[in-house]
């Protein structure tokens, strides 16, 4: 069984208006920091109910800034909620900022193995699944070689098989990857239709309303941190066309 339940909740952050002082303006100043750079709350979440269960495929749609992202981070429990509950039965995998996590000064093959006990695999389990990477990745002698010499190319090929490798019941996915040349796009396209085929639970974030429409049977319209509207992903979808098409003067 595989769900996600969002209860009333608020997700805010405290920020400052300012991201860095210099060391002059913090000597002179700093005991009327708070005032120099005051903190602001960023309100990117507000009252969301939202039950996804066993069997759902929804996917996400918005403008820019909408909240989509934070919402599929706080699901995979990157962000804890401000006020309000968020409640995940099933083991997840997450498909963004894949890059994130790795350990420059370490080969490509010791990230094989770090990367994969964050995603919930243990040593035994991961013994059966470390050629696949290898051989889906095709980075060849590159894997013994430190993560910090590798193109940005060769980092989400590597990158994108591990987090692949996994049987998730729970598949988060924030936008299509572009991983590689035409040849490797292509395999990590069908790789992505196999994991979307065979978790229990999929939620993803995408403007493309056609890939939407045609892997998603429910849709979430968000706006300013929002759920504007959830339901068949047909008749959502409808409704955020007709309020995104231009007016007619």
């Amino acid at each position: 069984m595989a769900a996600i339940e969002l209860t009333n909740l608020d997700l805010t952050f405290t920020l400052r208006r300012a991201t860095r002082l210099s060391l002059k303006e913090y000597l002179l100043n700093g005991m009327f920091l708070n005032r120099m750079n005051p903190k602001l709350s960023v309100q990117a979440l507000r009252n969301l109910n939202l039950h996804v269960q066993d069997g759902d495929r929804v996917g996400v749609i918005g403008h820019n800034g909408a909240g989509k992202s934070t919402l599929l981070k706080m699901m995979a429990g990157v962000y804890p909620p401000t006020r309000g509950t968020c409640r995940v039965e099933g083991r997840i995998c997450s498909l963004f900022d894949i890059t994130l996590g790795f350990e420059p000064d370490a080969t490509g093959r010791e990230n094989i193995a770090f990367r994969a006990y964050l995603q919930g695999e243990t040593p035994k389990t991961l013994q059966s699944k470390i050629a696949d990477v290898e051989q889906f990745c095709e980075l060849g002698q590159f894997l013994d070689t430190p993560v910090r010499y590798y193109s940005a190319g060769m980092a989400i090929r590597l990158a994108f098989s591990i987090a692949t490798v996994s049987e998730p019941e729970i598949l988060l996915i924030d936008e299509v990857l572009s991983v590689g040349d035409m040849a490797f796009q292509m395999k990590a396209r069908a790789r992505m239709k196999n994991l979307m085929a065979t978790a229990r639970l999929m939620v993803m974030v995408s403007h493309d309303l056609g890939s939407v429409k045609a892997m998603c049977n429910k849709a979430i319209w968000m706006a300013k941190g929002e759920i504007i509207a959830s339901g068949p992903a047909q008749e959502v979808i409808a409704a955020y066309e007709r309020a995104a098409k231009p007016i007619a003067a």
